[in-house]
């Protein structure tokens, strides 16, 4: 009785310790990054939104682990000297808050889908007056894209930036499959945001642009720290380990598309793989064209930008917008 006692002491004091220091951590992440944008009531939700330029609508959507920081580091700037760009955070990331009260809880899988979120976007991107956009989706957020597509009638086209779009084989590894259950969020996920080293987020950095450099000073900009905030990695693993799930439902309806899809893909790509998810595209949704960037990886709209804004404007062209 004694004993068990005494290891209540040592797990109570121990969880205590590091979520202390995770807290600590957190609050250097807020001071260091704060909202960069406005931050909109969206149907009883707080979503972090920013918009700039003019011209036809395009809305931006950030993959998994990020913020619409990744979008504000340059490229966004670039798109608006001819769109008025529309940036959103999505759910759980970013400072957009959980959509439901069980996706903001500790012990739960619970997570917000692909269609949940573009139905999230599509309102905050209505109340901030887009007309018609074209839907842009990196990575994870080009699911997201599909998904609004595929739910209203207003997008004027979607590009996929090496964006998920079609089922994987296997899992995505240990670090999601681990953190995307109850257990590993609400336990294991403290320590890495208590105590996770600099080094290796600039490794995960440095992995996600391979074989491509990151830019300079994207690492100070981008905001990893946000990501690591125990909200945000719960809300991303959750996101990213339940996915492939819904990407199957959401796959099985491309034959639905009827409006121009662009997608653009570089075929050294190790994070969301060409052949496993855009190679197929154009037999999956009429009228798509993918266009294959040789010897690039996973971030074109950073090492590529002239390349994806082409295929903007090839899709802005082929839906009468330009």
């Amino acid at each position: 009785m004694l004993s068990a006692f005494f290891l209540f002491l040592v797990v109570f004091f121990t969880v205590g310790t590091v979520n202390y220091f995770a807290a600590k951590r957190e609050q250097k992440a807020v001071n260091f990054f704060p909202p960069n944008g406005q931050i909109l009531d969206v149907n009883g939700v707080s979503v972090h939104a920013m918009q700039i330029g003019e011209g036809p609508d395009v809305v931006l959507i950030h993959g998994a682990s990020g913020s619409i920081r990744d979008y504000t580091f340059v490229f966004a700037n670039l798109l608006a000297e001819h769109y008025r760009v529309t940036i959103i955070d999505r759910p759980g990331l970013g400072w957009t808050n959980q959509i439901t009260d069980a996706q903001k809880k500790i012990w739960t899988i619970a997570h917000a889908s692909p269609q949940e979120q573009a139905r999230l976007l599509k309102s905050t991107a209505d109340q901030m007056g887009v007309k018609r956009p074209i839907v842009v989706g990196h990575s994870f957020g080009g699911i997201v894209a599909m998904a609004w597509a595929l739910e209203f009638e207003d997008v004027a086209a979607v590009v996929s930036i090496a964006g998920v779009a079609n089922p994987w084989p296997g899992d995505l590894g240990w670090f999601y499959k681990i953190n995307g259950t109850s257990w590993g969020g609400a336990l294991v996920i403290p320590f890495i945001t208590a105590f996770a080293p600099s080094f290796i987020v600039k490794k995960a950095i440095e992995s996600i642009f391979a074989p491509q450099n990151a830019p300079t000073n994207y690492l100070a900009y981008v905001g990893p720290a946000l990501t690591l905030r125990r909200g945000s990695m719960r809300a991303n693993a959750r996101q990213v380990n339940w996915l492939r799930p819904h990407v199957v439902e959401i796959s099985k309806k491309y034959g639905e598309i009827c409006i121009p899809v662009e997608i653009i893909h570089g075929d050294a790509d190790t994070i969301v793989p060409l052949r496993v998810h855009s190679i197929s595209l154009p037999d999956q949704i009429m009228g798509a064209k993918l266009t294959v960037l040789e010897g690039v990886g996973h971030m074109p709209h950073h090492t590529n930008p002239k390349d994806v804004i082409a295929a903007i404007d090839r899709a802005a062209t082929r839906a009468g917008l330009l």
